[in-house]
């Protein structure tokens, strides 16, 4: 039943809510009311019954009356029309000796009535108040001694108010208020109608809850995105700011609400707001970090309502376009080694089948020798895995290619500290063989690429040399800007700009020496960071 009343909906939950807490201060502001109406109802007909009775006490020609033979002939009209002026229930007027001279039934009038109610008066010409039911029935009455010239008490004037009369004024007037809180409950009722509907609008017509089953959503999905988001509004403002967005800013604290330079005080977002750099990505360097940052507006129909920032960490594309690097380079000089194997076993296969074992006995000796000369080179002078597997697979590409590959017979390299990564050889050693076996594909006549490694001291040094046709003088300080080729094609230009990357984060270094016979790179990588 319970969970019932709670599962109404957002316009049902207001309506009731609105209609209990209108009855609840009606029905309470309604019992003040009338208690307080009716303390001053009784308050005003004790004040009025005793003011009425000491007046007609006072009258000279009631006590006039008294005198003549038979008081109730005058005493009854004027009773009677005082009774009507004032509004009282009944006007009574005793002798001494208890019997009644007016009286609103005239029946009464000659009747003896005990003196209880009226002993103050006539023993000690008192004039007051009290609840009494003796002449017309339970009333409010005032009492006033009536005294002749000569100070004698000759009679009693009791003027009263029923208490019949006094509650149905106040149900009266109980009723007028019922009627202002009818109205006021149907206003409240149309109020609060609007309010629901207004409210409902601006929730896109979403309950309660199912605005906060949306509101965990986001918070999960956001929590779980390796993204950072910051969400503003057209004042500038922070609205929405996720754990990721302030580990990539390096941000503490609460952030929502805030202006959006609090957040990125070293870029300005507004002016790239207002010169519409919205639906665009940038490159923004933060605490040393590099940041591609993401600036698209929010609309609602044509109108902008706000802005989302999102936030990538360019390490983590490094790492995976490296990785990417990396694993296309294995496969081209994979493809290049089954190429050239291939061609080769075919030569073989055609000398056999055309009679000339002692010519294919030879090929194959030759290719043992210089397959054991190479891997006598690779394995025994170059121990580190990692640089053994490149430098392999870079010879099966520069023999496809017809291009002379030599290890330096003085390389001499241990195995690579751990922090020198993969990616990050493959990026520097890849990107230089590449480079070089590329360059000399291009010449005619002899095509010479060699690779020398060292461990020495502090450093290691690997240099990569080829005897093309050089980089001129004017082009030597471009070479390593990210975008700038001489190749003049799309997409060139950043081979050894990612390397000259990849040497800086190791701390390394890296130096050319080119002329009109060749280019040697050589890249100093320390040991230690």
């Amino acid at each position: 039943m319970k969970k019932n009343i709670f599962k109404r909906s957002l316009q049902t939950k207001i309506l009731g809510l609105v209609i209990a807490l209108i009855l609840s201060i009606i029905l309470f502001l309604s019992s003040i009311f009338a208690y307080m109406d009716s303390q001053i109802i009784m308050e005003n007909s004790r004040k009025i019954g005793s003011q009425t009775a000491k007046t007609i006490s006072f009258m000279p020609s009631v006590q006039a009356a008294f005198e003549e033979e038979n008081p109730s002939l005058t005493l009854q009209p004027t009773a009677m029309r005082i009774q009507e002026q004032v509004d009282a229930n009944f006007i009574v007027i005793e002798d001494r000796d208890g019997r009644i001279l007016t009286h609103p039934d005239t029946n009464q009038i000659g009747k003896i009535n005990p003196i209880n109610d009226n002993y103050k008066a006539i023993v000690f010409a008192g004039y007051y108040t009290l609840h009494s039911d003796e002449h017309v029935g339970k009333a409010i009455v005032g009492k006033a001694p009536i005294i002749n010239e000569n100070k004698q008490i000759i009679g009693v004037v009791t003027v009263g108010f029923l208490y019949e009369e006094i509650v149905i004024s106040i149900m009266n007037r109980i009723k007028k208020i019922l009627y202002f809180a009818l109205g006021a409950i149907l206003v409240g009722v149309i109020a609060s109608i609007i309010l629901a509907r207004n409210i409902r609008k601006d929730t896109l017509g979403l309950e309660p809850r199912q605005i906060a089953t949306l509101y965990r959503d986001q918070n999960a999905i956001l929590s779980s995105i390796n993204e950072g988001l910051i969400a503003i509004d057209t004042a500038n403002k922070i609205t929405l700011i996720n754990q990721t967005a302030k580990m990539l800013l390096d941000l503490t604290g609460d952030f929502v609400n805030k202006p959006i330079h609090y957040a990125i005080p070293n870029l300005s977002v507004v002016n790239l707001i207002k010169n519409k750099w919205t639906n665009s990505t940038l490159e923004l360097v933060v605490n040393n970090r590099d940041i591609i940052l993401t600036i698209v507006s929010i609309k609602d129909g044509d109108k902008e309502v706000g802005t989302v920032i999102t936030f990538r960490d360019k390490t983590e594309m490094k790492k995976m376009i490296n990785t990417l690097s990396e694993v296309k380079k294995y496969s081209e000089d994979l493809r290049a080694q089954a190429h050239e194997f291939t061609n080769k076993l075919y030569a073989i296969s055609g000398l056999l089948q055309l009679g000339y074992s002692e010519e294919a006995i030879e090929m194959i000796q030759n290719e043992i020798d210089i397959t054991e000369n190479n891997n006598r080179l690779v394995f025994e002078q170059i121990k580190d895995p990692k640089v053994q597997g490149i430098i392999l697979g870079k010879i099966g590409k520069a023999s496809e290619k017809k291009i002379a590959f030599q290890v330096d017979e003085n390389s001499s390299l241990e195995i690579l500290p751990e922090h020198i990564e993969t990616g990050q050889l493959t990026t520097i050693i890849g990107n230089l063989i590449d480079n070089a076996l590329e360059e000399v594909g291009k010449l005619k006549g002899e095509k010479n690429v060699s690779f020398f490694a060292l461990d020495l001291g502090q450093d290691i040094i690997f240099e990569i040399t080829d005897n093309g046709s050089g980089i001129p003088d004017e082009e030597i300080d471009h070479i390593f800007k990210k975008g700038f080729s001489t190749k003049k094609k799309d997409g060139r230009g950043y081979g050894l700009a990612n390397v000259s990357e990849a040497v800086h984060d190791l701390g390394g270094t890296i130096e050319v020496d080119s002329g009109g016979h060749g280019t040697t790179f050589t890249v100093y990588i320390p040991k230690r960071i």
